[in-house]
């Protein structure tokens, strides 16, 4: 069995007695509580974070949950955040104010938040007499897919490089977030300005790379409180000729920012449900700010004193004039009692369908392109694992096409629940395959327009754009909660080149023969989807690796979304292997080992880990790389990294 396989059996395995998430968990569960590490409490917080998180946080790889050693890396304010407002603040209000505190302080080891006044940025900042921004040069990377129809693919000019410059590249320099843990958020590039969020410092920061190896900051944006965006950065000119920048929160605010001076023109709080949770990027148009909405309810209600299950995802279009909202498209109808679970309180349903990704737009056909994930209770909407075409201009639904069905998912349950978890049910495939990767909008060969879409299930699938109707489907393995095709794919010149993170094992209604697919990059033809070649990725704990990397000998696929720069595939890895691959063959062209520790040019010290999300990016000649991503047992980093071609 491989290591994807040994992962992918695990997680099933325990999947009844875990419960998680991406992010901070706090919840004592009985069968995980056994198995947690055997820690005598030295300390007040000691024992609370035995009693009330080590169940989650010490098995990170089966519960989601960030890994203690990541959090002592956080700032106290982030955790503080997420247990007053947000992902476990539900959690946190079962502990008194002075537990909290004392619970932070423990898992920090007592250092403070970020300070408001971010000593490195003003160190950084550009001469008084050059912090005007110039937005006279192209739009390079304007959202997540760099164009709306999210093809992640940037010409040797709008990138600066080119494939033979990519074959050999070197570290120019390297930036180091203070706290950070997770990189996870890509910049809009603008000419030569790089707009780049720090998810985890709440905070927008214009860097100005006209001198590529001496960037300097023209403005800073800090949200309020230093609350945390979640989202990459998108950037579009509104009707009235405003430059503008689009970024959202884990509190579901969306921030609109002048991108000449970094002020916030408006901020709106999205959320509608008590899990809601924004992650796709905003997408920006002339008269419409479009808002994916996601959700974490999967991640708690699986506990018997949780109401499961009523939330679900959807899309807003707001006004860019005050945010206000234009339409709101959800993908089910708001959830309902269905049958008492057993104890006297009401099971609801439908819910789930979130929405991960960031919207694809077809301007001529006036069409929005999302992703949903599973259900989170019965019944099963058919607007779970499944594309959605969704009306531009009054939101309403075009076609919806399942993939897959019955796919009901808690954490903390499992395919046959036990009879004391009241909010599980049986009558699940319990895959948790979304569309975790963005839609893209392009053409095959006899230029039929055409949705190609990767979906954690491990398949690639081509839809006809106008209809719905499946062109082609190929499954690269079974996938599993993680990826399968996680992120995001890109298409360039005829084909697909789509990641493959965790490979998955044998189920009795998938034929493919996982013995044969390995984790790493596929490029497929965009018009049949066969296979035209691979590119596997393996194990490496040489040296000292096993100590900077702890997960290398079984995470070491590919699930951050590619890029295609003038026919290179850039591609980062789970281990920290930055890979420059040529796409006509997949033959390596170059490899960069991220996951080692660095001085940023900010004065800060910063180290690599996993590549994962929204990590590459180009402009000006410089190719941009975020490394660390604390989460799921990955390893953790806080570092931006530059690379410009070698001088010599």
């Amino acid at each position: 069995m491989s290591a994807s396989e040994s992962l992918r059996a695990n997680r099933r395995a325990i999947g009844v007695a875990a419960i998680g998430m991406a992010g901070f968990l706090l919840a004592p569960y009985s069968a995980l509580s056994q198995g947690a590490k055997d820690e005598a409490p030295a300390s007040p917080g000691a024992t609370l974070y035995k009693n009330n998180c080590a169940s989650c946080h010490d098995h990170p790889e089966t519960t989601r949950a960030l890994p203690r050693e990541t959090m002592a890396q956080m700032p106290a304010a982030t955790i503080l955040f997420a247990l007053t407002e947000g992902k476990m603040k539900a959690q946190g209000a079962a502990l008194t104010e002075a537990e909290r505190n004392t619970l932070v302080g423990y898992l920090t080891g007592g250092h403070g938040p970020i300070s408001n006044k971010d000593e490195w940025s003003q160190n950084m900042m550009c001469a008084a007499d050059k912090r005007a921004v110039d937005l006279k040069g192209p739009a390079t990377i304007t959202t997540f897919g760099y164009d709306l129809s999210n093809t992640r693919v940037l010409t040797a000019r709008q990138a600066g490089l080119t494939k033979t410059q990519l074959s050999n590249l070197e570290l120019a320099w390297a930036l180091a977030i203070p706290g950070g843990t997770t990189m996870r958020s890509q910049p809009a590039i603008v000419g030569t300005m790089v707009f780049m969020p720090a998810p985890e410092a709440g905070a927008v920061y214009a860097f100005d790379v006209s001198e590529p190896t001496k960037p300097c900051i023209k403005w800073v944006y800090r949200t309020q409180g230093n609350s945390p965006l979640r989202t990459s950065v998108s950037y579009g000119v509104l009707a009235d000729g405003r430059q503008v920048l689009a970024v959202s929160g884990f509190d579901t605010t969306v921030h609109l920012l002048d991108a000449k001076s970094g002020a916030a023109l408006w901020t709106k709080k999205t959320g509608a449900y008590s899990y809601s949770l924004t992650t796709g990027t905003p997408v920006v148009l002339a008269d419409r700010i479009i808002v994916p909405v996601s959700q974490y309810e999967i991640s708690v209600a699986g506990r018997n004193d949780q109401v499961c299950c009523n939330n679900h995802g959807y899309v807003l279009s707001l006004s860019p004039k005050d945010g206000s909202q234009q339409w709101r498209y959800d993908t089910m109808p708001d959830a309902t009692p269905i049958r008492d679970r057993g104890d006297g309180k009401m099971l609801y349903g439908p819910s789930g369908a979130p929405i991960w990704n960031s919207p694809g737009i077809d301007l001529k056909h006036r069409l929005i392109f999302v992703g949903t994930g599973e259900a989170n209770s019965p019944p099963t909407h058919k607007n779970t694992d499944a594309i959605i075409a969704i009306g531009l201009d009054d939101g309403k639904e075009r076609w919806s096409f399942q993939a897959t069905g019955r796919d009901i998912y808690l954490i903390g349950c499992g395919p046959d629940p036990k009879p004391t978890q009241l909010n599980c049910v049986s009558d699940t495939v319990f895959r948790d395959v979304d569309f975790g990767a963005s839609m893209i909008i392009g053409h095959t060969k006899h230029g039929q327009d055409a949705v190609f879409a990767g979906q954690k299930s491990g398949a690639v699938w081509a839809l006809d754009l106008t209809t719905g109707k499946v062109l082609w489907r190929q499954p690269l393995g079974t996938g599993s909660a993680l990826g399968g095709v996680h992120w995001g794919i890109a298409l360039a010149d005829e084909t697909i080149y789509a990641p493959v993170s965790l490979v998955g094992t044998k189920l009795p209604d998938e034929t493919v023969d996982v013995s044969k697919i390995k984790s790493g990059i596929y490029a497929l033809n965009a018009a049949t989807g066969d296979v035209k070649w691979v590119f596997a990725t393996g194990a490496d704990c040489d040296g000292d690796r096993q100590q900077r990397v702890p997960s290398c000998g079984r995470m070491y696929g590919i699930s951050s979304a590619p890029s295609v720069i003038d026919g290179a595939v850039i591609a980062g890895g789970l281990d920290g292997y930055l890979y420059v691959l040529d796409a006509k063959d997949g033959k390596q062209l170059w490899k960069y080992d991220t996951a080692v520790p660095v001085q940023g040019i900010n004065g800060v010290a910063g180290k690599g880990g996993s590549i994962d999300a929204a990590s590459i990016t180009a402009g000006n000649g410089l190719l941009f790389v975020n490394s660390g991503y604390g989460m799921f047992g990955q390893t953790p980093g806080n570092v931006i990294l530059a690379f410009r071609p070698k001088s010599h």
